[in-house]
């Protein structure tokens, strides 16, 4: 499994590889080594061009880790390689993968469950969902769709059955 929010944390982690350009960037929101968090979503918060920005600063190097991920999987012959990317639609990612999985529960549990998140807030919240490909696309697009809403047994269920689909897809050339 790639997770591509891991590889985001460990390149801004302290002395991170990513955060001269961050701070480059955005300067003052890299301090003694440590990225404040806070400071750069001040910054790039609500402001696409910033955020831009900080995405042509992160994103490459994400790219970067995912290839050599998906290179190591090559060589060791892995039957099945999991991408966990939650943009993925966002970038149009759906296109360099053989399928794709969407877990997804009813919106009013999404809010739930996202506002539990320290700092959150539904201003905040309203801005991330703005910048992202609705849920109901995303299921349309998906592959498969996992629901959530319904409690672990079933979603774990419904991940075997997944699992066991993808299993059977031809594999890609």
């Amino acid at each position: 499994v790639y997770d591509a929010d891991a590889a985001v944390h460990a390149l801004q982690a302290k002395n991170g590889p990513a955060l001269p350009a961050i701070e480059k960037a955005f300067p003052g929101v890299v301090k003694d080594g440590v990225l404040d968090r806070q400071a750069l979503g001040a910054r790039v918060f609500g402001n696409r061009e910033a955020l831009r920005k900080l995405e042509a600063i992160v994103h490459p190097m994400v790219g970067e880790r995912q290839r050599a991920f998906l290179k190591r999987a090559s060589m060791r012959r892995a039957p099945l390689v999991v991408l966990d990317i939650p943009l993925l639609f966002e970038g149009l990612g759906e296109r360099r993968v053989d399928a794709t999985l969407v877990v997804s529960a009813p919106k009013f549990l999404q809010r739930r469950r996202v506002m539990a998140r320290p700092g959150m807030t539904a201003d905040k919240l309203d801005g991330i969902l703005r910048q992202q490909v609705p849920d109901w696309l995303k299921r349309q697009k998906a592959t498969i769709v996992i629901p959530t809403g319904l409690g672990l047994a079933p979603t774990r269920r419904a991940l075997t059955q997944a699992v066991a689909r993808l299993k059977k897809l031809p594999e890609a050339s």
